[in-house]
């Protein structure tokens, strides 16, 4: 899971050589936003970055809620995605851009702390497992609530949010799950550590609503394809009981992209399978994402 370079700053770093202070702030308190990212291998042997300008723009979304300057342009970053795929001479990979408050002293105060960028992009397979993607997958609902709408901002992806995430999701592997589902604060399911969540009952796809989620792109993509391939879609609040009698539910995400839940707290959701809706968008988006959907195409950035 290494790479050559990273793009650290506006150039090119060796692996090795891509560090920073051990005072820098958002190691202490978690002040960083970042985005993931995928490129794929496309059908014609090239490579392509699945939505990309998306990823910028929300990467510059949550740097504006974060009161964070970024130092360099929404083309540039975008550039310099493309650059670290390419030098690292990638394919399929995951990309991560990271926005940190630098810095080398003590204080929660971040104001006058540099803001730093860096570009990783990694080789990277699926992250919940091919078995996974193929059988669907074990979770469990978390005792870790989704942190409260007014305790910090569900539509940045900020660093330090992710220790709720972290917390839910030692919990359930310690109990042998493969990744947990979270309830918002109200008890209505929210989405899973890194993911969106979405389930089909009686021909219906239904979605979590976003003021308690993040704004997920392969969310949105998922939303688009169900539209195209003529799913009805609603989104809806929902209890833990009505993912247990669902007809499928699946987990989507850039890293989890659609995978599929067998089972939720012990209990088989549907035929204990991937289900024929499911197995449809994953067809769809892996179409997609290998540049083998010319209607779609506008999604790929093509290397």
């Amino acid at each position: 899971m290494k790479a050559e370079k990273i793009w650290l700053d506006g150039e090119f770093v060796p692996w090795e050589k891509a560090q920073v202070h051990v005072l820098t702030h958002a190691l202490h308190y978690g002040s960083a936003i970042f985005e993931g990212i995928r490129a794929y291998e496309t059908a014609d042997g090239g490579a392509a970055v699945f939505r990309l300008q998306e990823h910028v723009d929300r990467l510059f979304d949550s740097a504006a809620i974060f009161r964070m300057e970024i130092p360099y342009t929404r083309e540039e970053i975008f550039n310099a995605i493309v650059d670290t795929v390419q030098v690292n001479k990638l394919k399929g990979c995951y990309i991560r851009p990271l926005v940190f408050r630098g810095g080398e002293g003590v204080g929660i105060n971040p104001l006058r702390s540099p803001v730093r960028v860096l570009v990783a992009a990694i080789p990277f397979g699926a992250y919940l497992g091919e078995e996974g993607l193929e059988k669907g997958i074990r979770a469990k609902v978390s005792s870790y609530n989704r942190i409260h709408i007014n305790s910090t901002s569900t539509k940045a992806k900020i660093s330090g949010n992710y220790v709720n995430s972290v917390l839910a999701v030692m919990e359930v592997a310690e109990d042998g799950y493969d990744e947990a589902i979270l309830l918002d604060t109200n008890g209505y399911v929210a989405e899973g550590p890194g993911e969106n969540i979405f389930w089909a009952r009686k021909g219906t796809v239904y979605t979590t609503p976003l003021p308690t989620v993040l704004e997920g792109i392969t969310r949105n993509s998922i939303m688009t394809i169900c539209g195209d391939l003529g799913y009805p879609l609603k989104e809806a609040l929902t209890t833990r009981d009505e993912l247990y009698i669902a007809d499928e539910v699946w987990f989507c995400g850039t890293a989890a992209e659609i995978t599929p839940i067998r089972e939720i707290d012990r209990i088989t959701i549907g035929k204990g399978k991937v289900g024929p809706i499911a197995k449809a968008l994953q067809e769809k988006f892996f179409a997609i994402v290998a540049g083998k959907d010319a209607a779609y195409d506008h999604w790929l950035a093509r290397i």
